[in-house]
């Protein structure tokens, strides 16, 4: 009579683990299915048990091979890959602009709707989310809630907290081709390589000035914008900012700058 030998090497690789052997003893079942203790959700096997047991403790199983940062599901390490690869698979389908996770995407597509019911009490401007508000209040309040702990520098939202922060680690696995300049962030090295290529892939559509990095691109277009916040009483003329209104007034005034 012929002997059938089950290959058990997947599961024994599950099941040697410390973590495997105290606390992932899944309740087998008729249906050969493994039963977390904990939520009661069911699995085909022990292996996927394992991997869904991480969601309910701190162990993170899967390990990023750029940085060794460490995620409790292996959907998380492939969206953090894409910080290494500089990858942005989702794409907004008004202005084109390029997102590494569904998230950040679903939440800037936001800002297309034209429902805004979040108002600004201080200039008007209206937003699509209330967390947008709170950021744009920043703007007139000047807080700046999250601190860098090497420096001490204070930003108001934490996206350029973080952007800040990576300029103080060591490890920097992005090299300039062309004058040996290291990055931490492979966007960072884009940038910096448009100072030799002099490439300026942001053209202001009002008077079509260029500009290497988006963020010179915004400061700029600002000055273009139809609505304007400061009006002249004496001509009508409009200034996105009120020291350039109140430079204008001088002209009707003929006050003079004091010394």
């Amino acid at each position: 009579m012929k002997t059938h030998h089950r290959n058990s090497s997947h599961s024994n690789s599950v099941d040697n683990t410390p973590m495997a052997e105290s606390h992932c003893t899944g309740k087998n079942t008729g249906k050969k299915t493994s039963t977390c203790e904990f939520c009661g959700k069911a699995f085909k096997n022990r292996y996927s048990l394992k991997k869904h047991y991480s969601s309910h403790t701190d162990v993170k199983l899967f390990a990023c091979k750029a940085c060794e940062k460490r995620f409790s599901e292996r959907a998380q390490l492939k969206v953090h890959m894409r910080t290494h690869t500089g990858e942005k698979p989702y794409i907004c389908k008004t202005c084109g602009k390029r997102f590494s996770d569904i998230s950040t995407h679903n939440r800037h597509t936001a800002i297309h709707k034209e429902e805004k019911p979040y108002s600004c009490t201080t200039c008007g401007k209206n937003f699509c989310r209330h967390d947008s508000l709170v950021l744009h209040m920043r703007t007139h309040t000047g807080e700046k809630p999250f601190s860098c702990k090497t420096c001490g520098k204070r930003f108001s939202d934490t996206s350029a907290h973080k952007r800040h922060t990576v300029i103080h680690k060591e490890e920097k696995p992005y090299s300039c081709g062309i004058c040996g300049k290291r990055f931490c962030r492979q966007d960072n090295l884009a940038l910096h390589m448009r100072t030799h290529t002099g490439e300026k892939p942001y053209v202001c559509n009002t008077c079509g000035k260029r500009f290497s990095d988006k963020s010179a691109h915004n400061k700029h277009t600002a000055i273009h914008k139809e609505e304007n916040l400061y009006s002249c009483q004496t001509c009508g003329e409009n200034f996105s900012g009120g020291s350039s209104l109140k430079v204008h007034m001088r002209t009707h005034t003929g006050e003079k700058p004091s010394s």
